[in-house]
This record gives C-alpha cells, sequence and structure tokens, in this order.
C-alpha cells in the first residue's frame, strides 16, 4: 500500500473500503493517542466526532510535527467547524460563513481539512487526498529537519572531537581517545589502531599494531606486533590502497579478494568479528600514517557480544554515513597523531637545548656538575609529594603534567645565568686567584734568594775589610739575624697560606696580615715595594668565603642574567612561567634574598620549593674547593636551624621536603 488511513476503532469506513483500497491505501484503526503514529508512507489521521475526546491536543500536535495530516469529521447536524473542536489550531478547510474565520485564518497549524456530515464520497475523498499531499510534504518537511539536525549533530560532535584530540598531548592517551570516540561514534563493540613506522633509511615501511578495544573482552592484554605493509591482511590491503574496507561479514569474504582476515583472536578468546570498517587514517598532506579498523557495529551500543546469539541479533552492517563519519574522524585523528609527533619532537629538541645549556654551564663551572640536574629533580619530586597532600596550608595545591615541566625546566635552567659570569669568578676556591698566589710566592722566594745574597754579601765584605779577626763572632751574629729573618718571612708565607682558606677569618690572623702589609722589600730597581699590595690584603682579609663584595655582586648577578637570558625565549603558554619560577630561586620569605629582596607571597610556590631543593644541595653536593661536603641529616638540621626557624624557608614545604625524603630522590 502506499498510503495509510488512519482512525478510530468506534469509526468505520464502510463501504468506502473497496475504494481506498483501489486508491492503494491501507486502513488501520487504533484505540488510543500512544497508537496514533505516523508510519513511513503518507499517513492521514481521520478524526471522527465521536472519539475526539480520546485524542487531546498534545498528541494531535506530535502526529502533525511528525509529518502525519489530520481530516476532521463533523457530527451528525454539523455543517460548520464545531466550537468544541480544537479551531485555535485548524489549518485547513472552513466554510466562508464561519465565525472563526479570521482566527482560524492566522493559526493554521493542525487540522488539513473539515468534513461536514453529512459527507459525500467524493467529498470526504477530496479531503483524504488534500491531506496526503500536505501529509507527504510534512513528512519530507520533517525528514529533512532530522536528517538536517542529524547533520548538524554530527558536524558538532566531530568538531568536539577533533578539539579534544588536538589538545591531547600524552601520545598514548590520544591513540585510546581516537579508538573511544570511534567506536562510540558508530556503535562498534571493538577497534584497533595501527601505525605506519619505517623500517630503513631505503623508504621501508611496516604496520605496527599499537592499541586495541573491545567492549566484550576489556581485559584481554595487548600485545604489539609488526606486520607487513602489503595487501594480504585487511589493514595492510588499506594502508597500501588508500581505500576503506566495509565488510558485511568477515567469515565471508569474497573468493577474488587480495586480503584475509586473522582469526587467531577470536579463536583464542571466542569472540565473533563479523561487520567490519577498515579506515586509512591521512594526515593533512594525504600521505596515510595508519589505519583504524572498526569491529561489529551494533544496534545497542551497550550490548555485550557474548554468545552467537548475540552477535545474529545485535550485529549490523556499516552504512555508507558511517564510512563517511569515520573517514572525517580518522583525518581528525591522522592530524592529531601528525601533531602529537611533532610536539614529541620539539620538545626532543627543546630537552637537547636545556641538556646543552646544562653543559655549558657544567663545562664553566665543573665543581657544581649535576648541581643543576638534580635541583630540577628534587624540586619536581616536592612538587609531587605537594600534588599529593590532602592537609596543610598546601592542601589546595595542585600541580597538572605540563606544570611538572614547567618546574623541571625552571630547576634545570635556574643558573643558566652563569655564562654571564667571568670563569675565574665562577671558579674560585681560594681568596686570591692563582696568579696571584703565584705572585706572593715568587716574591717570598725574591726576598728570600735576596735575604740570603745579602748574607753571604755581608760576609765577603767583612773578611776582605777586616780580615779574620772577629769574623767568627760577626758571622754568627749574621747568622742569627738571617734566621730571625727569614722565619718571619717563612711565617708571612704560611699566613698567607692559612688566610687564602675561604674559612671564617680569625683576628689574629687579620693582625698579621696588617703587620705584613706595612712592609717592605727593595726590588732589583732598588725601589721600595710592600710585601702585600693593598689589592692582595683585601682578598686576604675577606671575613669568610672566598669572594670580595665586588666578586659576591658579580656572583649573585647570575640570577638576572637567568632571568633575562629565558626572557628572550618566546615559551609556549603551558611552560611561560619558567622565567619567573627560575628568577627568585636566591630570594627569601624575609625579604633578605637577592636580587629583587621580594618576600612572602610574592614568591611563587614553585620558586620556594626550587630554593629548598638549591640549598640542599649546595650544602651535601661532593666536597669542593672552597667548601666540604655536609651530610645529609646534617644539612636538614643546618636547613631547619638557621633558615627555617628564623623565617628565611616556608616550613611548611620543608616538612613535606622531609616527610616525602624529597631529599632521597635519585639524581
Amino acid at each position: 500500500m502506499n498510503y495509510l488511513l488512519l482512525h478510530a476503532d468506534a469509526w468505520s469506513p464502510a463501504g468506502l473500503a473497496p475504494v481506498f483500497e483501489a486508491a492503494g491505501v491501507e486502513t488501520r484503526g487504533i484505540h488510543a493517542a500512544r497508537d496514533l503514529v505516523p508510519n513511513k508512507q503518507p499517513t492521514v489521521f481521520l478524526l471522527d466526532g465521536d472519539s475526539r475526546g480520546a485524542f487531546p491536543l498534545d498528541a494531535l500536535r506530535g502526529f502533525v510535527d511528525a509529518g502525519g495530516a489530520i481530516v476532521a469529521l463533523g457530527s451528525k447536524g454539523e455543517a460548520d467547524v464545531p466550537e468544541q473542536l480544537p479551531t485555535e489550531l485548524l489549518s485547513g478547510f472552513v466554510p466562508q460563513a464561519s465565525g472563526f474565520r479570521r482566527s482560524l485564518e492566522t493559526m493554521r497549524e493542525l487540522v488539513t481539512g473539515f468534513v461536514p456530515q453529512p459527507a459525500g464520497t467524493r467529498q470526504l475523498l477530496v479531503a483524504i487526498r488534500s491531506a496526503y499531499r500536505e501529509a507527504a510534504a510534512r513528512a519530507e518537511t520533517a525528514r529533512a529537519r532530522r536528517e538536517a539536525s542529524i547533520r548538524g549533530q554530527e558536524v558538532t560532535e566531530l568538531t568536539g572531537i577533533g578539539a579534544k584530540l588536538m589538545t591531547e598531548r600524552d601520545p598514548d592517551k590520544l591513540l585510546d581517545d581516537i579508538l573511544t570516540q570511534a567506536r562510540r561514534l558508530t556503535q562498534s563493540d571493538a577497534a584497533s589502531l595501527y601505525l605506519i613506522e619505517k623500517i630503513d633509511d631505503d623508504g621501508q615501511q611496516q604496520l605496527r599494531f599499537r592499541l586495541a578495544q573491545n567492549l566484550t573482552l576489556p581485559n584481554v592484554p595487548l600485545v604489539q606486533f609488526t606486520m607487513a605493509m602489503d595487501r594480504t591482511s585487511l589493514a595492510g590491503y588499506t594502508a597500501v590502497t588508500g581505500s576503506p574496507l566495509v565488510i558485511d561479514d568477515a567469515y565471508a569474504l569474497q573468493p577474488d579478494v587480495e586480503y584475509t582476515i586473522n582469526r587467531s583472536f577470536d579463536e583464542r578468546h571466542g569472540y565473533h568479528s563479523r561487520s567490519m570498517l577498515v579506515i586509512p587514517m591521512k594526515d593533512h598532506k594525504g600521505e596515510i600514517i595508519g589505519v583504524l579498523q572498526l569491529i561489529n557495529r551494533k544496534r545497542d551500543p551497550n550490548a555485550l557480544l557474548s554468545t552467537a546469539a548475540d552477535v545474529e541479533r545485535q550485529v549490523i552492517t556499516y552504512s555508507k554515513r558511517t564510512v563517511e563519519l569515520v573517514t572525517a574522524l580518522a583525518g581528525q585523528a591522522a592530524v592529531s597523531i601528525e601533531n602529537s609527533r611533532l610536539y614529541a619532537q620539539i620538545e626532543r629538541m627543546f630537552e637537547g637545548f636545556v641538556n646543552a645549556a646544562v653543559q655549558a654551564i657544567e663545562q664553566r663551572d665543573p665543581v657544581t656538575q649535576g648541581h643543576s640536574r638534580r635541583v630540577a629533580s628534587r624540586t619536581v619530586a616536592l612538587a609531587q609529594v605537594v600534588d599529593r597532600t590532602e592537609d596543610g596550608l598546601y592542601r589546595d595545591t595542585r600541580f597538572n603534567r605540563e606544570q611538572v615541566r614547567e618546574i623541571k625546566y625552571a630547576g634545570l635552567l635556574h643558573d643558566f645565568g652563569k655564562v654571564g659570569v667571568r670563569e675565574n669568578v665562577l671558579q674560585k676556591a681560594k681568596k686570591l686567584y692563582p696568579d696571584k698566589l703565584e705572585i706572593i710566592k715568587q716574591r717570598h722566594a725574591f726576598v728570600r734568594r735576596t735575604l740570603e745574597r745579602d748574607f753571604w754579601k755581608q760576609r765577603a765584605d767583612f773578611l776582605e775589610q777586616h780580615g779574620k779577626q772577629g769574623y767568627d763572632d760577626f758571622v754568627a751574629k749574621l747568622d742569627d739575624e738571617q734566621r730571625r729573618e727569614l722565619e718571619q718571612l717563612d711565617r708571612f708565607l704560611a699566613v698567607v697560606f692559612q688566610t687564602n682558606e675561604p674559612n671564617l677569618l680569625k683576628s689574629e690572623s687579620a693582625a698579621d696580615l696588617t703587620e705584613f702589609g706595612q712592609r717592605t722589600y727593595l726590588d732589583l730597581d732598588g725601589q721600595q715595594q710592600p710585601l702585600l699590595t693593598h689589592v692582595e690584603l683585601n682578598f686576604l682579609t675577606i671575613p669568610k668565603g672566598s669572594l670580595d663584595d665586588e666578586e659576591r655582586l658579580e656572583i649573585e648577578s647570575h640570577v638576572t642574567h637567568t632571568w633575562e637570558f629565558l626572557q628572550e625565549i618566546d615559551w609556549t603558554p603551558e611552560l611561560k612561567k619558567i622565567p619567573t619560577i627560575a628568577y627568585g630561586h636566591h630570594e627569601k620569605l624575609d625579604g633578605t634574598g637577592y636580587p629583587r629582596r621580594i618576600a612572602g607571597t610574592d614568591i611563587p610556590v614553585q620558586t620556594r620549593m626550587m630554593t629548598i631543593s638549591d640549598i640542599y644541595d649546595a650544602l651535601t653536593a661532593p666536597d669542593r674547593p672552597y667548601k666540604r661536603s655536609v651530610a645529609p641529616q646534617n644539612a636538614l638540621d643546618i636547613m631547619s636551624k638557621e633558615l627555617v626557624k628564623t623565617g628565611q624557608l616556608d616550613g611548611e614545604l620543608f616538612r613535606l621536603f622531609i616527610d616525602g625524603k624529597v631529599f632521597e630522590t635519585p639524581t
């Protein structure tokens, strides 16, 4: 039948049945509003006067909106539209004499025609025929709207999927998302993903099975493997030809096809692969980078295919529209995978740059080798402890993957500004530079030789002038004087060696240096020269450490150099805080740090964590020429007593540093 005429059970078409049958009209009686549903063919509902109360306005409206049409029959004796009909919603034929004419013309929504009683056969058939035309038009409109709505939803969904895939940085998570979205979009029970990889530099390629999902068998372990890039397998055929494969029954392939299905998975796990869709993943350049394989499209997406009956009842074929959708998704997936690979490549390049920068620092300052990496590792470990804590001041502080990377790179680069510090200052182990100490040693040797020369010259002059008379007494006296002078001279060198160490300067040593600084000797030109120059005296009287004020400022300037250097890099948004984090690693909570003397919350929490790691490593690092290594527990005690209790370090972060055993982090 080409048409469907619905009517209330109580009303009968009577003698019109042969006419309807001849016209290709199927008649069907319905009992209640729930049965008022349009069919695939044009559908008209003949609403007789006696049945109006059983079909409320909402049911009639739903029927019309879905593409049906309504012809209303008047009750016996009604020559016009009766008032008890929903006249404000009538939209079809209304007699000219009707007092409702004006309102009916502007609100034609539900009823296509009204046939008064007694109705003639011709009049009724004309009204029904007109209603069928209206129903066909409405059905087409409804279909078009549904199609447009579906297409709109699909576009929106694909756009959303694409946006989600494009922002995923984790390669493994990205592949998992691709399979999840493809299965959801197609209502597939299972899916697999293959990626093309190069075997050698000659362009030879192979397919690697990377990931699989199976709703029915979710716990089957994944074992990656490779396979040849040829036409013998489904994935290989699609990768080589670039054409999708739509298979209705994988166990009933045509005998002339080049590919076969591998049933080993099905046989091992009691699974049955029936309908399949194999789609090439092409990037923006049209190059195939992988293959997406979907298995067993289902009527109910949540159904499990545990038995052959389940497969028979649930599995359906992949439609043309499904192929189009998955092709679009595969394209998005390919671009996302390429972007992920590019992002990973950029990360590797940046990692290489950072490692090169760290190496450059360590080459200029070999005694601190490994310091930047240890600081970075411990700061990252502390961030992870903070991220897990559920109590204390930092219970609400969380760090995502990108923020942890940001902390890591800030830690690795925090001392890069040392490249702007003079190498001799950077490596200065003693108060005097080696060449300056060598000059003092040579000066000491020169004065010593001069004393010895003068000793022998005075002996010779005495003999020449006085002979041997009184010579022994003169020599004895001369020996005693020379011995005292040489002892003083050697004591001078010993004091220089002692005070040259970067230890706390003792008051008696300072007095000795002042005394030696006032002594002079004759140079080769007979000019008086100081035994210690003003510059040498200033260096040797440094109260503590090996650096004078000017050198200390130069060393401290490395922080500003780091900031200026890192500011020149066009960081991505997720790494933009690296310069700020690194800039403050020598600041203290009480404002006594450098270079800006900022305090409290002006110092980012990431920086406060780095400061703890930096100080701990400075204390416990292997022996350096200017300091001895401190045992871990001693270092923690020093930090607690001298820095935490005085308000220079963050006490809560230090507690987490200890409780989380961050100081034991492998480096």
